[in-house]
């Protein structure tokens, strides 16, 4: 029997007859962009999050573009963010002209280093060319960043805070969403991801009603909101009127549905996806050179198990070999990418950054990993003598 690296089949079947009759309904009232359910997915994603507002996209990386936009990060301005991510988190930032600086991130949960970020920060502001103007931390494999410390900085040297959870969502730290501390939390519904619909989709979440509202407008390329025809008359469709440049991304309302479903099964898959980890904790053999640290007081979602080995390509060779599938992520960091190897770099470098690429290696996870095949996973490893 085949191994599946994530088991979309198996939650398909937990949930398919409220599925099949969620599409039904959208099918049969033919709203098929922003129909009711997008809004109806939104107040439920803000209220699973503790989060006033939900402003969903057409996919995870617009999700990240959209609060710099309406924050007018442009030319000259200068948005923090790791390399050791996918290159959506950094890709964003060249959209509207301002410039990514990496920094390094902490050896044993893989996020942002915060006393990296202050120093990379205090640098940018020294040499004057750049002004400081966003962070973006990112709950790699679906663990928080040290949000406390993040925030703090972020305070000190007024800037805004963007959680990309892409990976992430549904985690907490101290019991506190990500969003307690962020300005902003983005999220990709990417299929793959721990709340995933079967197409693509993103959401931004803000207790910032304003700032949600300008985020409504862009991603309908502009479109007046409520604000911009307070006391002037306009009798036709307000995306007829367009306040401002924007963009085309909006969340199908067939994703919606689905998603509706899933999120409500989602605080279990949590538990079941924890209960995976644990067991792989308990279970991997010596060999592995490091299991994943999650910081005190977080509660990950788990979006990849990610370990490290002295042979990590030997390993994943050897596990193809033994019918066990694995992933390598990041293994070229953003900031050696020919494509952004000329923006600026924390002080010191990214040296953790670099040694982690060539360590890692993500094992099979999902909440559905049954002992007997957890065990099969395990074995394979214990079995690699190289």
């Amino acid at each position: 029997m085949s191994i599946a690296f994530i088991d979309l089949a198996a939650q398909q079947a937990r949930i398919k007859p409220a599925l099949d009759a969620a599409i039904a309904k959208v099918l049969a009232h033919g709203a098929y962009v922003m129909g009711p359910e997008v809004g109806e997915f939104e107040c439920q994603l803000a209220g699973f999050s503790g989060i006033k507002y939900a402003v969903s996209c057409a996919n995870g990386t617009d999700a990240i573009a959209l609060p710099l936009m309406a924050w007018g990060v442009g030319a000259g301005d200068a948005v923090f963010c790791p390399s050791f991510t996918f290159a959506a988190t950094a890709e964003v930032v060249p959209w509207t002209g301002a410039e990514p600086v990496f920094v390094d991130i902490l050896p044993d949960t893989y996020n942002l280093d915060p006393q990296k970020l202050e120093a990379a920060i205090v640098a940018i502001k020294a040499e004057g060319r750049l002004t400081p103007k966003v962070v973006i931390a990112v709950d790699l494999f679906g663990q928080p960043a040290d949000y406390p410390a993040i925030s703090a900085i972020c305070q000190r040297h007024g800037l805004k805070l963007i959680a990309d959870s892409a990976q992430g969502f549904g985690c907490t730290l101290n019991g506190q969403h990500p969003g307690h501390w962020a300005d902003v939390t983005t999220t990709s519904f990417f299929p793959a991801k721990p709340l995933g619909c079967y197409g693509d989709g993103g959401a931004v979440l803000t207790d910032d009603e304003a700032l949600a509202e300008r985020m409504d407008s862009l991603r309908v390329h502009g479109k007046a909101v409520k604000s911009d025809i307070a006391g002037r008359t306009f009798d036709h469709d307000p995306k007829y009127l367009n306040m401002r440049i924007g963009m085309n991304s909006r969340l199908d309302t067939l994703q919606a549905a689905i998603l509706i479903e899933k999120l409500n099964v989602f605080a279990d898959e949590i538990v079941r996806r924890n209960a995976v980890a644990d067991r792989y904790a308990a279970n991997l053999p010596a060999s592995v050179t490091q299991i994943p640290s999650v910081i005190a007081g977080g509660i990950s979602t788990w979006a990849q198990y990610t370990i490290e080995h002295a042979n990590r390509d030997g390993l994943a060779a050897h596990l193809k070999a033994s019918g066990v599938p694995s992933a390598v992520y990041y293994p070229v960091p953003m900031h050696i990418q020919s494509a952004y190897a000329h923006y600026p770099k924390g002080a010191g470098g990214l040296p953790v950054t670099e040694a982690k690429a060539s360590r890692v290696i993500s094992l099979p996870m999902h909440p559905y990993m049954t002992h007997a095949v957890q065990d099969r996973i395990i074995d394979a490893i214990s079995g690699f003598n190289g």
